[in-house]
C-alpha cells in the first residue's frame, strides 16, 4: 500500500519561503509521475505542479510558474515543492499527489491521480 505524506507546512509572512516535502512509502514511487495540488476553504482543489518520474519534465499552474519549483530526489522517494515570493492567495492545504503506472506525461488534472497525502496546510498573513 503507497502512502504519501506531506510536511513543511506552517505559516510564513508575505513575500516570504516555505519548502514542501512528500515522502513516499510502500512502493518506490521513483516510476512514477507526482504532483502537487492546493485547496482554499471554500474552493475547488486545484493543480499546482507536476513532474515526471525522472525529473527532466515539470509543468507549473500560471499563478506559480516563476515562483514555485517542483523537483524530486528519487534516491529518498521523496518529492519537494520550494515556495518563494508567497502571497496570502498561496493559503491553503498543499497535497501531494501520484499518477497510477503507465502514464509518464506530466499532468494537471486531479483525475489523472490515484494516490493522495493527507495534506499540509500553509498560511501566508500579509
Amino acid at each position: 500500500q503507497v502512502q504519501l505524506a506531506e510536511s513543511g507546512g506552517g505559516s510564513v509572512q508575505a513575500g516570504g519561503s516555505l519548502r514542501l516535502s512528500c515522502a513516499a512509502s510502500g512502493r518506490s514511487s521513483s516510476s512514477f509521475v507526482m504532483a502537487w495540488f492546493r485547496q482554499a476553504p471554500g474552493k475547488e482543489r486545484e493543480f499546482v505542479a507536476s513532474i515526471s518520474a525522472g525529473g527532466v519534465s515539470t509543468y507549473y499552474a500560471g499563478s506559480v510558474r516563476g515562483r514555485f519549483t517542483i523537483a524530486r530526489d528519487n534516491a529518498k522517494n521523496t518529492v519537494y515543492l520550494q515556495m518563494n515570493r508567497m502571497s496570502s492567495e498561496d493559503t491553503a492545504v498543499y497535497y501531494c499527489a501520484r499518477r497510477p503506472a503507465g502514464f509518464a506525461s506530466v499532468s494537471s488534472s486531479k483525475y489523472d491521480y490515484n494516490y493522495w497525502g493527507q495534506g499540509t496546510q500553509v498560511t501566508v498573513s500579509s
